[in-house]
């Protein structure tokens, strides 16, 4: 019997681009913004998409979002 492959929810159209930032890229967003990393939202380490990208606790994740209103944000994420 073949093996069912998954479905990838990174490839779904309502999900936007993560990345799990470098400890080096993580430094620079938390000095730039003068905050600490638990004070960002939080993502569980067990979502689907946090799962998907590998990120594990104590990462942070870069989210960038396309918006017909707003154009393209970034928005970031303390896995927990």
């Amino acid at each position: 019997m073949a093996k069912k492959k998954g479905f990838d929810v990174t490839e779904h159209e309502l999900v936007p681009e993560h990345e799990v930032l470098s400890e080096e890229e993580a430094q620079e967003v938390l000095e730039e913004y003068d905050i600490e990393a638990s004070q960002l939202p939080k993502i569980k380490s067990k979502d689907p998409v946090a799962k998907a990208i590998g990120a594990e606790s104590g990462d942070i994740v870069k989210v960038v979002r396309e918006s017909s209103t707003a154009g393209r944000t970034t928005a970031y994420r303390f896995v927990i």
